[in-house]
């Protein structure tokens, strides 16, 4: 008897249908399935998802301050804050101060971003870079944002420059950190397949190394716009007369408890705009290089 030394495999000529037992295992996971969107990845149910915590929030603040469980010169309630906000805005005040946040805060992160980028890519692909900068790199970004003032005030003065140099301090090291770490790991087996191709220099930062980064790129950019509107508050710290950290820096030297909570509020919503705005950026970005 002989053995056959070939097996035929069956061919295909459509789409594998897909086992019902795993199809199944995907559905206990929670997995959509294939062509649909999961439930909890549609826009609306985030949206109405994303907006239950803060009207809770609301709710307990409401409650709390009417039923007087704490003073009203300690927590004013919402209509109270909500009545402040509509004096700033009838006095002309409310939105030339936010107009000057927001003008500090992106003019800070493009220069603090755009600096941490370059530094980057200097550290991240040049091992003399890497041992000359990224000690001294390391020991400024532990330098707390509240001991820069004093020197950018004796350096800049009590100027824009001083306040816009403070913010782009504090988006630098979200970037610097990110981008530089996910340079130094980008596969080496990748940049030698673009070396055989003969890609060089610029060539091969922008065909290989700059898409196998693009995603670290956008968490860097995210985390330095948050760590903008943080550092935002100690700039207007910095003998400010508008802002909004002016408003919260006041507001405590006159008592006025209802406009700190007014910009306390209003820092929020604007972080969490700017935030969706990079968002929408980050999908076309995404899109584009990878």
């Amino acid at each position: 008897m002989s053995i056959p030394t070939h097996i035929p495999l069956p061919t295909s000529t459509g789409p594998a249908t897909p086992a019902p037992a795993a199809v199944g295992e995907r559905a206990a996971a929670g997995a959509p399935a294939e062509g649909r969107t999961a439930f909890w990845d549609r826009p609306g149910v985030r949206l109405a998802a994303g907006a239950v915590l803060p009207l809770l929030i609301l709710a307990a603040w409401q409650l709390t301050t009417a039923a007087g469980l704490v003073p009203a010169y300690r927590l004013p309630g919402p209509l109270t804050v909500l009545q402040a906000g509509v004096e700033l805005i009838e006095r002309g005040e409310l939105g030339l101060h936010i107009a000057i946040s927001v003008q500090r805060v992106l003019l800070g992160f493009a220069i603090g971003s755009l600096v941490g980028l370059a530094v980057a890519a200097i550290v991240g692909l040049s091992r003399a870079g890497d041992a000359l900068l990224n000690p001294t790199l390391a020991a400024l970004r532990a330098v707390p944002s509240l001991a820069w003032v004093p020197l950018l005030i004796l350096w800049l003065q009590i100027g824009e420059e001083s306040k816009v140099t403070l913010i782009a301090i504090g988006a630098f090291f979200p970037v610097f950190t990110t981008v530089a770490a996910a340079l130094r790991h980008i596969d080496p087996h990748l940049v030698e397949a673009g070396r055989c191709f003969g890609l060089r220099g610029w060539s091969l930062f922008r065909t290989v190394q700059l898409p196998a980064v693009v995603p670290s790129v956008v968490s860097g950019l995210r985390l330095a716009l948050a760590q903008a509107w943080l550092f935002l508050v100690a700039a207007e710290l910095i003998a400010s007369s508008m802002g909004l950290g002016f408003i919260l820096n006041d507001s405590q030297q006159t008592g006025r408890v209802d406009r700190i909570l007014l910009a306390i509020v209003l820092l929020a919503l604007l972080g969490s705009l700017t935030n969706a705005l990079l968002g929408l950026a980050e999908k076309k970005l995404l899109k584009r290089w990878t």
